[in-house]
C-alpha cells in the first residue's frame, strides 16, 4: 500500500469511484456579497512524464487525470472554478460557473499560473481564491471544500493530511497577493515557509499524490 493511499483511509478506488457524476451536468452558482473563487492550475509541460500524451491526458480509471481533479474542485461548493491552461490544450465541460484562463507564458513556471488565477478572482471580486493542481486527482470535493471555508482571518490555509502538510489546495487572501512570485515555480511555497503566523492548517481527507512520471501513473493504476 503506498504512503498516500495509506493517510486517506480508503482506498484509491473509493476515491475515484464513489459517486462519479459527469462533469456536464448543470451546476448553478451560488452567488453572495463575496463569491467563492478556486483555481485547478493545468498549465505546466509535464517533462517529466515521457508518455505518449502530456500526463493530463494520460487515462486514470476511466478517465483523463485532469478530469479527476476537475471533478473534485466541481462538487465542491464553489461560485466560479477556473482552470489554468498553457501547454496542453482542454476542453471543458458545459458546467456554470467554469472559467477556462489560458497562461499564455506556461513556460515560466508555475507562478504565473497562480498570477492568472489571483486576476481572475480578483476580476470575479473576490477576496481570496483556492488553488489546486490537475495532476493531483486524489484530493478530494471534502479537502477543497475544508480549506476555502476555513476561518476567514486567515492569510493562508494549507490542506494537511494526517497531519502532514500538503499543502494543496491552498486558500490565498487577498494580503498576501502581492507577495508572490511572478516566475518560477514556488508559488507560496516561500510564503508558507518565512510566514508561518499567517498560516492555518486544515485536516483533509484524500491525497495529494500527484501523476508526476509514467511509472506514477502505472503504480496508481494498480491501487
Amino acid at each position: 500500500m503506498f504512503d498516500s493511499q495509506r493517510r486517506t483511509g480508503h482506498s484509491i478506488g473509493d476515491l475515484m469511484t464513489n459517486s462519479w457524476q459527469f462533469l456536464g451536468t448543470d451546476r448553478r452558482p451560488r452567488l453572495s456579497s463575496m463569491p467563492r473563487v478556486a483555481a485547478l492550475l493545468a498549465a505546466g509541460s509535464g517533462s517529466r512524464f515521457h508518455g505518449p500524451q502530456h500526463k493530463l491526458l494520460a487515462t486514470l480509471h476511466g478517465r483523463p487525470v485532469w478530469e479527476w481533479a476537475l471533478h473534485q474542485v466541481l462538487a465542491a461548493d464553489f461560485d466560479f472554478v477556473v482552470v489554468v491552461t498553457g501547454a496542453v490544450e482542454l476542453t471543458l465541460p458545459p458546467a456554470a460557473g467554469l472559467i477556462n484562463r489560458h497562461n499564455p507564458q506556461w513556460q515560466l513556471g508555475q507562478a504565473g499560473s497562480v498570477l492568472e488565477a489571483i486576476d481572475a478572482a480578483h476580476g470575479l471580486g473576490a477576496h481570496e481564491v483556492t488553488i489546486g493542481l490537475a495532476d493531483q486527482p486524489f484530493v478530494t470535493a471534502a479537502a477543497w471544500r475544508a480549506v476555502a471555508t476555513a476561518e476567514p482571518e486567515c492569510h493562508i490555509v494549507i490542506a494537511t493530511y494526517d497531519g502532514v502538510p500538503g499543502p494543496n489546495p491552498v486558500r490565498l487572501d487577498r494580503a498576501v497577493w502581492p507577495l508572490l512570485p511572478t516566475d518560477g515555480d514556488a508559488g507560496a511555497r516561500h510564503l508558507i515557509r518565512e510566514h508561518p503566523e499567517w498560516v492555518c492548517p486544515v485536516p483533509c481527507v484524500g491525497s495529494v499524490a500527484d501523476i508526476d512520471t509514467l511509472e506514477d501513473l502505472e503504480r496508481w493504476k494498480n491501487c
